[in-house]
């Protein structure tokens, strides 16, 4: 699994954490296989771009999710969608294609049966509405 992945991944722990408890310990006590790696440096920038800009983040999901208010989202999806939400907003080295992609490979393995399709739709609808869509196709 790639570092960024791995950051990914982190990044939808730490944050599942934080909206379910109101406070995250991850950092001090389940990163460790990442600590101090690019995988950690990649979630940290997701966790902290995600709190700083949760407010613009969360009115594009609702846009975007019709018929869904955000609180009857599972936690698992409406933080994957956050955090790809962001890396969409603020990371436009990386491709559309590529978060979205790996957003939905995050969701078959942490969210529901339906969780893959929905995030799909979400994040594509996203991405239109950025211009995300029409970036040039680059490695990540």
């Amino acid at each position: 699994m790639g570092d960024r992945r791995v950051g990914r991944e982190l990044a939808l722990q730490a944050l599942y954490e934080r909206d379910m408890r109101g406070e995250s310990a991850f950092w001090e006590h389940f990163a460790a296989e990442a600590e101090g790696g690019e995988g950690e440096r990649f979630a940290r920038e997701l966790v902290a771009g995600v709190e700083t800009h949760c407010e613009r983040i969360d009115e594009l999901i609702t846009q975007a999710a019709e018929h869904w208010r955000l609180p009857r989202l599972s936690r698992v999806d409406l933080n994957l969608l956050r955090l790809a939400t962001f890396e969409l907003l603020a990371r436009p080295e990386i491709p559309a294609a590529v978060t979205i992609d790996e957003a939905v490979e995050i969701a078959k393995r942490f969210g529901s049966a339906e969780s893959p399709g929905f995030v799909n739709g979400v994040l594509d609808h996203i991405a239109g509405v950025l211009g995300a869509k029409e970036r040039g196709e680059r490695p990540a």
